[in-house]
């Protein structure tokens, strides 16, 4: 009877064991990806969307204020110019400090040109604007070599695309704009946010192939 209970004993305790190694085991979606990854990766891409989102809506403030000669046009390009700081840092925990400053620097220097752009096609100086129309693509071919040789997943011709189609935008932003165009200038608006959240996500994947388990 004895050796019974003892036997018993022993399966409850096995069973038990089981139960508690199952419960450990993280939850897979049909996709096979766990939920404490699936998490991790929204957190990621949410994160990009925020940080592209303020790029364009800060971009808008600017042109918005320095077309109108509004003071606080300053105060905007200053925001701008933290928020690609932030765009920057936040590949760090993947590419390293170093990697972080390089994008950083990439994209103030894409925002140094627009703020010429805007003061060339407000002041109708054709050649200031040709000028920094040049640097400006110049600029997206930099940042489209940087980022492609950082991550396999990044193609060169996608990222150019994106790039210019971004340099595009916010040109007919600006040109709306100048013109009083208030319609088309509002619809290129809705088109720049929707396109900066596909450059978010393309990035944030991006860097989730590559890193499937950081």
């Amino acid at each position: 009877m004895k050796r019974l209970t003892r036997e018993v004993t022993l399966l409850l305790t096995l069973v038990t064991a089981a139960g508690s190694l199952t419960a450990q085991v993280p939850t897979v979606s049909a996709g096979d990806v766990a939920v404490a990854d699936r998490t991790k990766a929204e957190q990621l891409r949410t994160g990009m969307r925020k940080l592209w989102t303020d790029h364009v809506i800060w971009t808008r403030q600017y042109i918005v204020s320095a077309v109108a000669d509004d003071p606080s046009a300053a105060e905007a390009a200053k925001r701008l110019m933290k928020n690609q700081e932030e765009i920057g840092e936040a590949i760090v925990p993947y590419y390293g400090k170093e990697a972080g400053a390089k994008l950083a620097d990439l994209l103030k220097q894409h925002i140094t040109i627009a703020v010429d752009l805007v003061a060339g096609a407000k002041a109708k100086d054709d050649a200031k604007v040709k000028d920094a129309d040049q640097r400006w693509h110049s600029n997206a071919r930099d940042l489209a070599t940087f980022l492609s040789g950082a991550n396999p997943n990044w193609k060169m011709d996608d990222l150019g695309n994106m790039l210019n189609e971004h340099l595009a935008l916010t040109t007919k932003e600006a040109t709306y704009r100048l013109e009083k165009d208030w319609e088309d200038d509002v619809a290129t608006f809705d088109k720049i946010l929707e396109q900066a959240l596909h450059m978010a996500d393309t990035l944030a994947d991006g860097i989730l192939k590559q890193f499937p388990n950081k």
